[in-house]
């Protein structure tokens, strides 16, 4: 009966094995030789770890130090037809001999042939998680590794001396192998069991849904039909692709590359070219890597879709919304090895579905706003589960690292942001060549991703600048190009999209395009950033402008972009006002120095990805 009991509850758990490559590789390798640790307490878990090295490597032969009494022959019975073989004995007690002294010679014989032995260096007596001779005393005199473990799943503590856990079926469990210890003195051994037996049992928490997740899994359900139609609303404002629809609800073609499949999510088009540069030395460390690239938004799939390696190593698929069932769609279609999220695009259910199916997940270029930071709060429980089942945060700084922190997050590092390792935006040089025969000896200035309420000010600001400089060309930059065809009908003003060219009488032209913001930024003698001088501002990416060698301006509104403000003080120049605006536009400028703006966080973070992948 125990034996049916536990064949049927282990083999319906779902496990996840995770911990040290080393010992995970070093577990699957026949003729090795090699103790196996674990507390008491995992004693009835323990075939499930056999479960799963012999369907690696069915030659492993596997020992198991087991008490001469009636439980200890009890265990050893039920679990032999597996091919677990006990050898029988304990150490002494009270000048009595239990067999400790044939055991140890018995386990020695059995390491030398290559078998593992498995032990419970606080059994069979206890206390409890305190490390007794033997297994110290083993891996000494077998001079061989000792594989610390930690077990746990779904199931009962029986009241016994060590609560010892009795698994359930159709549970969660995992398995977490530690680094492999030559010859542990026995505090170091209890350390690095401790060490796992606690990671196990929070990875076994974190996979078992709670009440909010289920109300959140619930709530995106009934929702399916509303996105459902939003999507069609989407695609008739040209806001979908048409033939990849149902992306968007898991769905849709492609098949998954064999070997090592990394997914990258990027929201739209500044977290996408964000990632890029990480993504190319990701692909130059793992030649075999594969990279599955998602985006919200049809002008981040562009950018991807411009990649040299699309189609071959890199692919791009539709992010599905959260809900549960087009969600697992995905994740069992495409089975990715680790996922990649970039700067704050987290949703609760994604969370949790990687969570569950054993896929790490990582934050790059963590940002959280005091405002999202706050937000995030208010979910209560639902939050610190997400950031909590999250592998590690990689933020942009101190202020996003703590952000990340007191929601649940851990690790946290503080690497940096990753928008200074990008490459400088590209343009189209026969146009570039061409836009400047056209525009000649006029000073340029560029004010670049402006929102509503901005263009005015810009607007008053050139105007005032164009009487001290009255041949003075002002560029103006929506940060929604849709919103071109409106200024221009407000203010009676040229638009780029229309292929209409400023001639030599132009104040302002309207750059209403995507992608040519670096052929802009090239035409530029000095520039402003938008979202930052009206309204609740937040700010754009001033590493852009400033890696092209550019006079950059910004209002005092870049809350987003703190951190690099702080990196980038000496660089940057802040405007008030009109009348500050005005200033900067007519005042002379010299280039602006790019040596502080050196590479320096993809170093950080792609060993980092490929660490947690091997995991």
């Amino acid at each position: 009966m125990i034996r049916i009991w536990l064949g049927a509850s282990l083999r319906s758990t779902r496990w996840q094995v995770n911990g040290s490559r080393d010992s995970r590789d070093l577990l699957q390798q026949p003729d090795q030789g090699t103790v196996v640790a674990f507390w008491h307490r995992s004693l009835t878990l323990a075939p499930a770890l056999w479960f799963w090295a012999t369907a690696h490597e069915p030659r492993l032969k596997l020992r198991v130090l087991i008490s001469r009494n009636a439980d200890g022959l009890l265990i050893a019975d039920a679990v032999r037809p597996w091919g677990i073989i006990g050898i029988h004995g304990s150490s002494s007690s009270k000048g009595k001999d239990k067999g400790g002294a044939a055991v140890m010679r018995t386990a020695l014989r059995e390491l030398k042939n290559g078998a593992f032995v498995a032990i419970t260096p606080d059994g069979p007596r206890g206390p409890a998680e305190e490390v007794q001779p033997g297994a110290v005393a083993l891996s000494r005199l077998a001079n061989c590794a000792v594989v610390p473990m930690g077990l746990a799943c779904n199931g009962i503590r029986l009241p016994s001396w060590d609560r010892m856990l009795f698994p359930l079926p159709f549970g969660r469990g995992s398995m977490v192998t530690g680094a492999p210890l030559f010859q542990p003195d026995a505090e170091t051994l209890r350390n690095a069991l401790n060490a796992v037996s606690r990671q196990a049992e929070d990875n076994v928490r974190k996979q078992n849904l709670s009440l909010m997740d289920r109300v959140w899994g619930a709530v995106g359900t009934l929702l399916a039909p509303s996105l459902t139609i939003m999507l069609r609303i989407r695609v008739h404002r040209g806001r979908e692709l048409p033939n990849r629809l149902r992306e968007r609800m898991g769905l849709g073609g492609g098949v998954r590359p064999n070997g090592l499949l990394l997914w990258i999510h990027a929201a739209s088009v500044g977290e996408t070219l964000c990632a890029r540069p990480l993504m190319d030395d990701l692909l130059d460390r793992q030649p075999d890597l594969k990279i599955l690239f998602t985006t919200a938004t049809v002008t981040g799939a562009e950018i991807i879709a411009a990649h040299p390696e699309f189609g071959k190593r890199v692919l791009h698929r539709f992010i599905p919304h959260d809900v549960p069932r087009w969600f697992k769609r995905f994740l069992t279609r495409w089975k990715p090895n680790g996922a990649v999220f970039v700067e704050s695009e987290l949703w609760p259910g994604i969370i949790t579905a990687c969570c569950r199916q054993n896929i790490p997940t990582m934050v790059i270029n963590g940002r959280l706003s005091d405002r999202s930071a706050r937000r995030w709060a208010k979910a209560g429980t639902l939050t610190r589960r997400m950031f909590s089942r999250l592998s590690w945060v990689a933020a942009r700084g101190p202020e996003d690292a703590a952000h990340f922190r007191s929601l649940g997050a851990n690790p946290v590092y503080e690497d940096g942001d990753l928008k200074q390792d990008a490459a400088p935006l590209s343009c189209d040089e026969q146009e570039l060549t061409r836009l400047k025969a056209l525009i000649g000896n006029r000073p340029v200035f560029v004010a670049a991703s402006t929102h509503p309420g901005e263009e005015e000010l810009v607007l008053e600001a050139a105007a005032i600048a164009r009487q001290k400089s009255p041949d003075l060309l002002t560029i103006l930059i929506p940060r929604h190009p849709s919103r071109g065809e409106e200024l221009a009908q407000r203010f009676g003003l040229p638009r780029r999209s229309q292929e209409q060219d400023p001639s030599a009488a132009t104040p302002v032209w309207i750059a209403d395009t995507l992608g040519e913001l670096g052929l802009f930024y090239r035409l530029a003698d000095s520039c402003f950033i938008g979202n930052s001088l009206a309204g609740k501002g937040g700010g754009h990416n001033p590493f852009e402008p400033l890696r092209l060698g550019i006079p950059t301006a910004t209002g005092p509104l870049m809350e987003n972009w703190r951190e690099a403000m702080i990196l980038l003080q000496d660089y940057l120049h802040i405007v008030s006002d009109v009348a500050t605006l005005a200033e900067w536009m007519d005042a002379p400028h010299s280039t602006a120095s790019t040596a502080g703006l050196q590479r320096s966080v993809v170093s950080r973070l792609s060993p980092r990805i490929l660490e947690t992948l091997g995991r």
